[in-house]
């Protein structure tokens, strides 16, 4: 074997890297245990002991501190962690007005209120918001002129009065997907206020949806309150450090004083501090606040953490805020700026607490507040934050102007080529800009303007002259990102398009740990089944297709954490799915193995050949399968995207493990002269010599498809489907029963005898001691408060009756999903599976060039998702657990479909193997397919078999929450084995018989 060198190279350098990346969650995880450890169950006390670790080195070999390990461990998905999924709505009706500065014209006003109502309905709830308003506004009034409404003065200078209503509608659009971005930078900020570890934010800019994914949070009801505000812009004045310094040695005397004197004292100690502080010094502070760095820095011995405690006794305020002080040939001194300090992301909220406390807020002046800059300094590790000096103004302590008065700001180049933002403002703001800038300019010092959104501090340019006209010029050390993110900020004044939350989705920590167990369970009892199998049907050359799948799940699971990849419990299933496909390879060599020993080759050769002959039908059948996954990364969202990120990178692994390292084994394994067996005493005859008729009884598996598929179609169109939540909308709760023996039964009796929220409830058993129950009362109420009285009905209604009876804390999990999203998902999901189906069936035809081979492969995959879609039909509310149509079942449908491509390629590649072999006019085309199916039979089956296994311990131990996921997989992986051979291949013979011969 050549390149046995670059190979093993690849393979060490591989492993390093992996070893590296999930040493990041083993120390993080140590760090945790500890801390839970210490806490004893005090969560304040847990929560404490991880902030105090933030900054301290606990990666020993590398000195990387905890904060530092917590961002590269692998994340952890709602479902494994627990947390709230929010899906946020842009409302363009509300922009749309206020661009027109809420014109009252009753034609525009209805055009308004019908596109509303139009985008509302399921049917046309996937349609342009704009188009929609322009299409009915032409409908009521066909000669009416809609630059008469939005040519207003702030619009003039990009809108004409006599622009046609196509120009109007462009220019509402790009308004409108400048609102969403700048809706989307506000949410961005806020969610960091959260303290969320790994808070996942997506941006669906064609549908004007900001998809949030909050892990840990326990608190929804401040989620909801923070996400759903609008944004505030607000322009403020600023102190120079100079002045605001004094009040920082004030406040640092007076909690120092506090710590030091006993509680009855702490009034007058404060006073009395208060009073002596004044006589403090600048250029003092920043000497006492230098040697203090300077001895922390020395020393990391217990006696110099001591020692730090000790300072931080003397110094609170110093210990977690760093002044702005530069060291200059006089000793230290203020910097000048609005800067009056520095502290990392763990320290703000003790800073915080400081500078709100009563005590403190007696000595900073009325009109001074402190406001954090929103983006962290860039450092290398911590994340550092600016604090600001603000200055309030006028009788109401505010800001010096308002956003509103910004017509525009675009992100532009100065005369350097240097990026900045452009500022417009409207004649009244102008008019005051230029009397704000005048005394920010006056003096020899320039004074700051700080720009401010939601109480976080975007920008503080200094104004260098007087501004006039309202046109502002903003630079710095700018990158074109920053440039664009100011730019959206500074028209979220302009365009303040609320956004409101259409779905949301909380998950209880506990509900989060029983599927983290149930993953697991089934990660490690699948790996098992696959490797027994694998030895006990291949004898020694078994144990190297275990080498390689453990390498292989060590690879997968490297790469993961590498690529930040979030873990859920689909994605635990593709990686249980994985373990089953992976061995696929590995038995298409080994099988190939056999074929060339059986023709009196040696042992080296026909590994040589076995490799070499298996390749094609390797790569066809891993490709085709990674195909399907990234058409789910692409149109999916959410756990299908989980699924299909751990798919694809496992086909690729297994890959390089089967083809690689299984191989570079096997030659060491010849060097050292082992004698390698392929097979045991009683598997090295199974199914050799097979000689079925699939294809002379191809009629009956024609006419058994056919009943079985009408049977299904006249079920989906007379009895349905059952719908999960997130495509049939409503409100779903996950109930733990104190009394285990209640059943759904009891849970229907007890809601239709109180007749309050019976209609459209659906309850179904989640395991032994969960109870799932939906519904859509009160479902066209998209409110908070329609929220909690749904809630605190269902809670009552099932307290009528003594075995019923829950506590509010017994729901575990609930999630709430508009109609709108729902049409959409299914919809999305109809498209998904026929481009995945369309993908596949062209990428066959380019490479077996024959459209018989594509027709082929298209009406197998077709017939396994009619057949999967069939069976959930029938035999639903038939089963002891939940056959619904949700996100989870398309990812399953579509891993079907990769998977009977995969079965399928391969016993084209040995069709086309045979025909190529046989080209005489004597030779029967069907006799010659048959051959081809039966030689490759034994593959088919131990891959399916192999496959099969690992899904019934998937159904098994993999918990409700995928049981049927995985029995979706498990029908489908058992028909996509029939379709490849009982129905692709007839295709084949049917329709290519003369071209065939």
């Amino acid at each position: 074997m050549q390149g046995k060198g670059v190979i093993k190279f690849f393979a060490i350098l591989l492993a390093v890297v992996c070893l590296y990346q999930l040493s990041f969650t083993w120390v993080a995880q140590k760090v945790e245990s500890d801390a839970k450890a210490y806490a004893k169950g005090n969560l304040e006390k847990e929560k404490a002991y991880l902030d105090s670790m933030s900054t301290q080195p606990v990666y020993p070999l590398l000195k990387h501190n905890y904060q530092y390990v917590k961002q590269r461990e692998l994340a952890l998905g709602l479902d494994l962690k627990g947390g709230m999924n929010v899906t946020m709505q842009i409302s363009l009706d509300e922009l749309v007005r206020k661009i027109s500065n809420n014109n009252p014209d009753v034609t525009f006003n209805q055009a308004l209120a019908n596109a509303d109502k139009l985008q509302a309905d399921a049917k046309t709830s996937q349609k342009d918001f704009i188009a929609l308003f322009v299409s009915e506004y032409e409908k009521l009034n066909p000669t009416g002129k809609l630059a008469a409404i939005f040519s207003t003065k702030d619009n003039q200078d990009h809108l004409k009065f006599n622009a046609s209503n196509s120009e109007v509608e462009s220019y509402l659009k790009d308004l409108a997907n400048t609102a969403v971005k700048q809706s989307f930078t506000v949410l961005n900020t806020r969610i960091d206020q959260f303290g969320v570890t790994q808070p996942n934010i997506q941006l669906e800019a064609s549908s004007n949806r900001i998809l949030v994914e909050l892990p840990g949070v326990k608190d929804p009801e401040r989620v909801r309150k923070l996400l759903s505000g609008s944004a505030k812009l607000e322009f403020y004045q600023t102190f120079d450090n100079t002045e605001a310094i004094q009040y920082l040695i004030n406040i640092d005397n007076l909690l120092a004083a506090k710590n030091k004197t006993a509680k009855a004292d702490t009034g007058k100690a404060g006073a009395a501090t208060a009073a002596t502080a004044k006589t403090d010094t600048a250029a003092k502070a920043g000497s006492l606040l230098s040697k203090v760095q300077k001895n922390a820095a020395k020393d990391t011995s217990a006696a110099a953490l001591a020692s730090k405690t000790q300072q931080a006794a003397l110094h609170p305020l110093y210990a977690v805020l760093q002044l702005n002080i530069n060291q200059g040939p006089n000793g230290s001194q203020p910097a000048q700026g609005p800067v009056v300090g520095y502290s990392p992301l763990q320290d703000t909220a003790r800073v915080n607490a400081y500078l709100h406390s009563a005590d403190v807020q007696s000595v900073i002046p009325r009109n001074m507040k402190f406001l954090w800059e929103v983006k962290p300094v860039k450092t290398a590790k911590d994340k550092i934050f600016a604090l600001y000096a603000i200055k309030l103004t006028g009788a109401d302590n505010g800001p010096v102007l308002a956003g509103d008065v910004i017509t525009d700001a675009r992100a532009d180049n100065d005369q350097r080529g240097n990026p900045e933002v452009v500022m417009i403002m409207n004649s009244v703001g102008a008019q005051k800009w230029r009397t704000v800038t005048a005394e920010a300019a006056a003096g020899v010092n320039k004074k700051a303007i700080a720009i401010v959104l939601d109480d976080n501090v975007y920008s503080a340019p200094n104004v260098q002259n007087e501004i006039t006209g309202g046109v502002s010029s903003i630079t710095g050390n700018f990158t074109l990102d920053d440039t664009k993110d100011l730019a959206n900020v500074l028209k979220a004044g302009r365009l303040p398009a609320p956004a409101h939350i259409v779905s949301e989705s909380v998950v209880g920590p506990s509900l989060g740990k029983e599927a983290i167990s149930d993953s697991i369970t089934s990660c490690i009892l699948g790996l098992v089944v696959v490797l027994v199998f694998m030895v006990a049907y291949y004898n020694r050359a078994g144990t190297v297709a275990v080498v390689a799948v453990i390498i292989n799940i060590f690879f997968l699971m490297g790469v993961l954490t590498s690529l930040g990849a979030v873990l859920t419990v689909p994605g635990i299933a593709g990686i249980v799915l994985t373990l089953g496909i992976a061995v696929d390879a590995n038995v298409l060599v080994y099988e190939r193995v056999r074929e060339e020993m059986a023709l009196g080759k040696s042992l080296r050769l026909s590994i040589t050949d076995g490799f070499k002959h298996a390749l094609s039908s390797i790569l066809d059948s891993q490709i085709s399968t990674f195909l399907t996954g990234l058409i789910l990364f692409i149109f999916g969202s959410g756990p299908i995207q989980g699924f299909a990120t751990t798919l694809m990178i496992g086909i690729i692994t297994s890959l390089f493990c089967s083809l690689l390292i299984s191989r570079v084994i096997f030659e060491w394994m010849l060097d050292k002269g082992w004698d390698i067996k392929f097979s045991n005493p009683w598997s090295s005859h199974t199914f050799k010599n097979a000689n079925f008729a699939f294809v002379k009884n191809r009629f009956k598996f024609y006419i058994f498809s056919g009943v079985f598929i009408t049977a299904g179609l006249i079920s989906i169109f007379t009895r349905g489907f059952s719908y999960g939540v997130d495509f049939e909308g409503g409100r779903n709760y996950i109930i733990k029963f104190p009394d285990q023996t209640v059943t759904v039964e009891d849970i229907h009796k007890t809601i239709d005898a109180a007749g309050t929220i019976d209609r459209g409830t659906e309850v179904k058993t989640m395991g032994a001691d969960k109870i799932s129950i939906t519904t859509n009362y009160l479902f066209s109420e998209n409110t908070t408060v329609a929220d909690a009285k749904v809630r605190k009905t269902l809670v009552e209604v099932l307290n009528t009756s003594p075995k019923t009876h829950i506590a509010d804390s017994d729901i575990l999990g609930q999630s709430k999903v508009s109609a709108t999203i729902a049409e959409e998902l299914k919809t999305s999901a109809v498209y998904t599976v026929l481009f995945a189906i369309f993908v596949i069936s062209a990428y066959i035809l380019i490479r077996f060039r024959k459209w018989q081979f594509s027709l082929g492969a298209m009406v197998a995959t077709a017939h396994d998702a009619l057949l999967v879609l069939s069976f959930f039909s029938l035999f639903r509310g038939l089963l002891p657990f939940s056959l619904d149509i949700d996100q989870a079942f398309i990812a399953a449908i579509l891993t079907v479909i990769g998977y009977s491509i995969n079965d399928t390629v391969v016993v084209f590649d040995r069709i086309r193997e045979y025909l190529d072999l046989h080209h005489a006019k004597t030779d029967n085309p069907e006799e010659v397919i048959n051959q081809a199916i039966n030689s490759t039979l034994s593959r088919t089956i131990i891959t399916a078999l192999t496959v099969v296994f690992v899904l019934i311990v998937l159904f098994i131990f993999g918990g409700d929450v995928i049981k049927g996921f995985s029995f979706a997989l498990l029908i489908g992986v058992i028909f996509g084995t029939y379709s490849s051979i009982c129905v692709a291949t007839p295709v084949i013979v049917d329709f290519g018989k003369k071209d065939l011969r």
